[in-house]
């Protein structure tokens, strides 16, 4: 069984309690305007430019017909690109990145334990997120499974918008849930991200009727969901367990990556100020 990853990030310190190495997969079904990890929306692989870092040597070129000498400056015909990666070896500049690579459980868990160490001392663990990394269940149920017979905590990063099928599978090998919650109100939910949420609110009441353990995460964004923070503490107040809540301050960092994937960069304009994620706080709690 394989899995399309986008990357793997070491000592990670925001994705669950303690140090943790996250596995960031390929793929989600919702677009979110402020997405910080578009190279995960799709499921295919992507390869990203990175412009700035081209010395237009074009050892790229030699292995790869989407490169090409343009006036002695590198083309890149992202339209010819298969998503192999064979150019990304050739470029000593870093400005050619694969996101996409297939890998197996088996192939990846000695890769997960490697900071077997800094988990023990810190509490910390392996977290799967994305994208969506239950789009991807089974190899999550599977990789989760072998964690928890090596004694690792395991998190698992969730939007949320999946079958519920998919929460059943991983239920067993799963800590904790990270969940996002974006909005309440459907029409809110649907314009910041392209679809309605009653799945979402659907798994957050399954999870919380089986008593699993969650953590609940809100993208604070000025301008889209900022004016729904009394909606998710009332719909909060309905679960039946206790969870810790955070609030995310909304950052327009990843321009450059939609850049360098080609894409339409989405991030809305305006960043949150501590005034406004200090009276979100202040209405959850």
């Amino acid at each position: 069984m394989k899995a399309r990853i986008a990357d793997i990030k070491s000592m990670a310190i925001h994705d669950g309690p303690g140090i943790r190495t996250t596995v960031f997969f390929k793929g989600c079904g919702l677009k979110c305007l402020w997405c910080h990890n578009p190279e995960t929306i799709s499921s295919v692989p992507q390869l990203a430019f990175y412009e700035t870092k081209c010395q237009h040597c074009l050892a790229c070129a030699a292995v790869c017909a989407a490169h090409k000498a343009a006036e002695l400056q590198h083309h890149f015909d992202r339209g010819s690109c298969l998503g192999c990666g064979s150019c990304v070896s050739q470029c000593l500049q870093g400005a050619l990145q694969l996101f996409g690579t297939e890998v197996t459980a088996e192939a990846l868990l000695p890769r997960l334990l490697e900071d077997r160490a800094f988990y023990e001392t810190t509490g910390g663990g392996v977290t799967l997120s994305g994208g969506e990394c239950l789009l991807q269940a089974d190899f999550c149920a599977a990789l989760l499974e072998a964690l928890k017979k090596e004694g690792i905590h395991t998190a698992v990063d969730t939007c949320g918008f999946v079958q519920k099928a998919a929460f059943e599978k991983v239920l067993p090998y799963t800590d904790i849930f990270l969940v996002d919650i974006k909005a309440i109100d459907p029409q809110v939910h649907k314009a910041c991200t392209g679809q309605e949420n009653g799945m979402i609110l659907d798994n957050i009441r399954y999870l919380d009727s089986v008593d699993a353990q969650m953590e609940f995460r809100i993208p604070f964004v000025p301008g889209c969901n900022d004016r729904e923070i009394p909606a998710i503490r009332d719909f909060l107040k309905t679960l039946k367990g206790s969870y810790n809540v955070k609030v995310l301050p909304y950052h327009n960092y990843a321009g450059s990556k939609y850049a360098a994937l080609g894409m339409e960069n989405t991030l809305p304009p305006t960043i949150p100020t501590e005034a406004q994620i200090a009276e979100a706080e202040a209405l959850l709690r």
